[in-house]
């Protein structure tokens, strides 16, 4: 009798939060596309279906799935190939020896990586909250989500984009491109295949791809339909150009001739959002660049990287304390941001995010 009267409370109450997210309705048509940051990782654990299909009911447009691959060359949705940080891994006795010290991209790191384990193995791993101190209340749900594969991605999308009755797009990421190619486990393939597979390679599939690379962009634009984004950071310059020992950098790729010849290949550039409106040495937003216009000019979409609400993330001059936890002013900025006319956000709130746009 009491297991069947908490039962009766457990779904009574899960009812009520569904019930309290947005509703299709609530999607936003107009303005900027709101793309769920690996899901809506301000609320679950990062790159779970949790995390994904709170982001679409919530409205995002799409869902950006990370992929790495495993041992096994499947493809699974972590943001990085270390899970160290990500998952449980760490406290699993049993995986104590696949501990490794690697170079990716250039960099060393100590940790276990997604390419020196099976799907399978990796599936009896689960997913954790990567910065508990910025996000304790995620902390909760640590434990509780297995790693996705990429078919598991899509197949979400596909299930609530019937349940929603609006599409839910996708936006993989080829995390470390160079590296995965030089190990034997190169992600494009498998990227293609399963596109192919789930008729998603076609030009009105609401699929975009995105790379920090460029040589990987060049090539899936031989054999891809749907766009491809060139994202392009702050500081430093695609590693498959360090490898090449091409001079080049990032900065390069954001000048008016660079954004000419990343039209060649890609049809937009996913931006950090210092590229936009760039921040002064104490945190100050300064005046917007004409990143925008620029690229627009040359036919290429704008989408901008990473909108988050808690202080730490936001400029100086929407944080509302010193707490590094606590919200900051987060509309402000986005209000800001959207009249660059850039073309979409990556948002860790895609509520947020949304309902900036409903209120413009």
């Amino acid at each position: 009798m009491y297991r069947r009267g908490l039962a009766a409370v457990v779904l009574v109450f899960a009812g009520a939060v569904v019930a309290s997210l947005p509703s299709a309705s609530a999607h936003d048509d107009k303005g900027p596309i709101v793309i769920g940051h690996r899901g809506a990782s301000a609320y679950r654990p990062e790159h779970t279906l949790a995390s994904y299909e709170l982001a679409a009911r919530m409205g995002a447009d799409f869902i950006e799935p990370d992929l790495v691959s495993t041992k096994d060359g499947k493809l699974v949705a972590r943001h990085e190939n270390e899970i160290g940080g990500t998952t449980d891994v760490s406290a699993r006795l049993e995986f104590k020896d696949r501990q490794k010290t690697k170079v990716v991209d250039g960099t060393p790191l100590t940790g276990w990586f997604t390419e020196d384990f099976t799907l399978a193995e990796l599936k009896t791993l689960r997913a954790k909250e990567r910065i508990p101190a910025i996000r304790p209340r995620n902390t909760l749900y640590d434990g509780r989500f297995e790693i996705p594969t990429f078919q598991e991605v899509i197949d979400l999308s596909k299930r609530l984009s019937r349940e929603l009755h609006r599409e839910i797009g996708i936006y993989p990421e080829t995390k470390h491109p160079t590296y995965f190619q030089s190990i034997g486990l190169a992600l494009e393939p498998k990227l293609l295949d399963a596109l192919n597979k789930n008729g998603l390679n076609r030009r009105n599939a609401k699929v975009y791809v995105q790379s920090f690379e460029v040589a990987n962009l060049k090539q899936l634009n031989k054999s891809l339909r749907v766009p491809l984004i060139q994202l392009v950071n702050g500081s430093g310059a695609p590693y498959d150009f360090i490898v090449a020992g091409d001079k080049r950098t990032y900065a390069d790729l954001v000048t008016p001739a660079g954004l000419r010849e990343v039209r060649s290949y890609a049809d937009g550039v996913g931006v950090t959002k210092d590229l936009i409106i760039p921040r002064d040495a104490a945190g100050y937003l300064k005046q917007p660049t004409n990143l925008v216009k620029d690229a627009h000019e040359v036919g290429l979409t704008v989408h901008s990287w990473t909108f988050r609400n808690e202080n730490s993330f936001l400029p100086a001059d929407f944080r509302s304390s010193a707490d590094p936890a606590a919200y900051g002013r987060a509309f402000e900025e986005y209000d800001l941001f959207y009249k660059t006319g850039l073309d979409g956000v990556f948002a860790d709130n895609p509520d947020t995010a949304i309902e900036a746009k409903v209120k413009r």
